[in-house]
């Protein structure tokens, strides 16, 4: 909660006039305590789970012709009560263990040092961070995910998440509930490292699922902003991980791909990339006239 009365009075603590965002932050938060605006964060993961993977239903169910050539797996189609199905699944997960798991967290948020005053951080402020946190995550949870790939942890955890082998925006959270607990550790860790204001959380926790989402939605799409976006994996990169299933030792990477380059955990991809491009440059009549017919598209 703001310890001002009035806008006057925060214009006098900060020795300035408010800027137009900080007078907007100012009427929404002044009268909202600490714990009700880091509770904003449910209402931000239920409106995300529930609405950006929408369009990509739409074009599952509906196989737009423009659309569906930048489908990944095109023989893979899951039918809408399946993609229900995975839905419900994810909101019983929201409700029973995110939910809940937010409403407890917030006195580590309160150990950290996230604030929610005046004056708000700038716009190069906000991006810095935000590189910071999405660095962390990346590398701790390539080590996690990578884990989650052994015998044991895949059997018992990841599975679950691996249940869709052509993946689907709903399916970017659906995961067995130690899961979802273990990687919240790397979700938090960048904003314990280099905490900032409540704007620039609430950010990153949209921010990554947004980008978890584009990364299962299972389209790769030539014109999507993230492929502008140095060492980034996106759709395209991880759906290769999903494709191979349990056995997969390749592509365990969040958003970035330098980890899995330099311990050499891409090799599989790479190796297939190189085989599709020979084979996308030699004449149709060589392609079709040997034992196999690779579908490249």
């Amino acid at each position: 909660m703001l310890p001002y009365q009035t806008i006057e009075e925060a214009s006098a603590a900060l020795g300035r006039n408010l800027t137009f965002a900080e007078t907007l932050w100012f009427n929404y938060s002044a009268s909202k305590s600490d714990y009700v605006l880091y509770c904003h964060n449910i209402l931000f993961l239920f409106a995300i789970f529930s609405l950006v993977p929408l369009p990509l239903v739409f074009m599952e169910v509906l196989r737009w012709g423009g659309l569906d050539r930048y489908k990944i797996q095109p023989k893979v189609r899951l039918p809408f009560s399946d993609m229900l199905k995975c839905y419900k699944d994810v909101m019983w997960m929201f409700f029973f263990i995110v939910g809940p798991l937010q409403l407890v967290s917030y006195p580590s948020v309160q150990m950290i040092g996230i604030r929610t005053g005046l004056p708000l951080p700038s716009g190069w402020e906000m991006l810095s961070q935000l590189l910071v946190y999405f660095l962390v995550e990346d590398y701790t949870n390539y080590w996690i995910h990578r884990f989650l790939h052994n015998k044991w942890g895949y059997e018992k955890i990841h599975r679950v998440h691996h249940e869709y082998t052509a993946p689907i925006g709903f399916a970017a959270p659906y995961a067995h509930w130690a899961e979802i607990l273990i990687l919240g550790i790397p979700s938090f860790l960048g904003p314990a490292m280099v905490p900032g204001h409540m704007v620039t959380f609430w950010s990153w926790i949209a921010l990554r699922q947004i980008e978890a989402i584009e990364t299962h939605s299972g389209y790769d799409f030539p014109w999507t902003p993230t492929k502008h976006i140095p060492f980034y994996g996106g759709a395209e990169y991880h759906d290769y991980h999903h494709y191979v299933g349990g056995q997969s030792q390749s592509n365990f990477a969040s958003v970035f791909t330098y980890c899995d380059y330099i311990y050499g955990t891409d090799k599989g991809y790479r190796y297939q990339k190189k085989i599709l491009k020979k084979l996308n440059e030699e004449p149709a009549g060589v392609q079709n006239g040997g034992s196999i017919d690779f579908k490249t598209d």
